[in-house]
């Protein structure tokens, strides 16, 4: 749709342009404007679609086509870190989903298996083409890396040694993925390590990728996991959890890890205590999902555990999007064959959506470790 159209519509008479542009307007935004983060919109129905749907009808705008930017990533940063997202009237159903997270177990245990399904079963050829060698789906450490490969190195040497992994040892992996760290682990530190995913795609490459190591990788859900580890770790798995099953998973970790183990949490996080819930997220990429909060965190843990160490590292997560995100559109003739024009723009938004929001500091990278009783002297973690 030309831009005369968009034109016509940008009048003092019509409000739902009004709205938009005097919120974009805070952030530095133009509409149909040069710079990289300007908003380019090609029909007109976007502005009374974004007041009236709120983030859900802002990304399927998008994935229809109806606006576009050259830099989504600049543009969600700008919006996020003006708090333009809090400003925007929110949708009935908004509200209604967020009653339900509050009502409903949305991660029950039969419910816990759609995220396999709808995110994770995608293909492994998508994932293998975006991601490192290690298959990490999870957020790099990039304190001394300059590419993807060696900032997920990094972190999972880093997971590895705030866990003080020795040879003999067993590790339980709960949400093990494509078994990256159950590999590394068994390799580069002797372990024996048993790994649980939801998704079947995840553990028919896992047990690829882990064949010839002492690793089991289980198709399970981790609230029927009943053994003794030495530690425990779980890396992208807790923003699946969900509130009303947060005390019964920390109930499972602490059945299952010896009484001088250590467990590592790793996880992305909202700064407010509240149900976190996007409906564009919720819809399209992670159903179900919800960002715990360090209170959530706190409160559920303490009657097991002692908080050893929080480490925020969230400002990493911005250059590992952007990382999968050039892997993507770079990889995106060999996966055209298999994804049409619509899932490109979904998976588009999705990757640049969730980097701005890093690089505004709305959401947070943790890594935590616990321990049953405490250890005495303390531990010295890495960094």
């Amino acid at each position: 749709m030309s831009s005369s159209c968009i034109e016509d519509v940008s009048t003092q008479d019509n409000p739902w342009y009004r709205i938009i542009s005097e919120l974009l307007q805070q952030a530095d935004i133009e509409i149909n404007g040069s710079r990289p983060f300007d908003i380019q919109i090609h029909h007109p129905q976007f502005f009374k679609r974004v007041v009236q749907q709120g983030s859900l009808g802002l990304g399927e705008s998008y994935m229809d086509g109806w606006w576009d930017c050259q830099r989504p990533d600049m543009l969600f940063h700008r919006i996020l870190r003006c708090g333009l997202d809090k400003k925007v009237p929110h949708h009935i159903k908004d509200f209604l989903r967020i009653a339900t997270a509050r009502l409903i177990n949305l991660q029950s245990k039969h419910r816990a298996w759609m995220v396999g399904k709808k995110h994770y079963d995608l293909g492994n050829d998508l994932f293998n083409q975006i991601l490192d060698p290690y298959m990490q789906y999870s957020c790099g450490y990039w304190k001394e890396a300059n590419t993807l490969e060696q900032a997920q190195q990094a972190k999972l040497k880093m997971i590895c040694e705030k866990l003080q992994l020795k040879p003999g040892m067993t590790l339980l992996d709960i949400g093990c993925g494509w078994g990256g760290l159950s590999a590394y682990a068994a390799k580069n530190y002797g372990v024996s390590v048993e790994g649980v995913t939801i998704s079947a795609e995840q553990q028919k490459l896992a047990q690829q990728r882990c064949s010839g190591l002492d690793v089991a990788i289980l198709l399970e859900d981790y609230r029927d996991l009943h053994n003794q580890y030495d530690r425990i770790v779980s890396v992208g798995m807790f923003e699946h959890v969900g509130p009303k099953n947060y005390h019964t998973y920390f109930d499972v970790v602490a059945r299952n890890l010896k009484p001088n183990g250590l467990f590592l949490l790793h996880t992305i996080g909202s700064k407010q205590t509240k149900v976190n819930v996007d409906p564009w997220i919720h819809k399209y990429i992670f159903p179900n999902g919800c960002l715990p909060s360090v209170t959530n965190i706190a409160q559920n843990s303490e009657k097991h555990f002692v908080m050893e160490d929080l480490h925020n590292f969230g400002a990493d997560y911005d250059h590992t999007l952007m990382a999968w995100y050039k892997r993507f559109i770079q990889g995106w003739s060999e996966l055209s064959g298999q994804y049409d024009e619509r899932f490109k723009r979904m998976f588009t938004y999705y990757l640049n959506a969730c980097a701005g929001a890093f690089r505004a500091r709305d959401i947070q990278l943790w890594q935590i470790l616990f321990s049953p009783k405490g250890v005495e002297g303390g531990i010295r973690v890495p960094r």
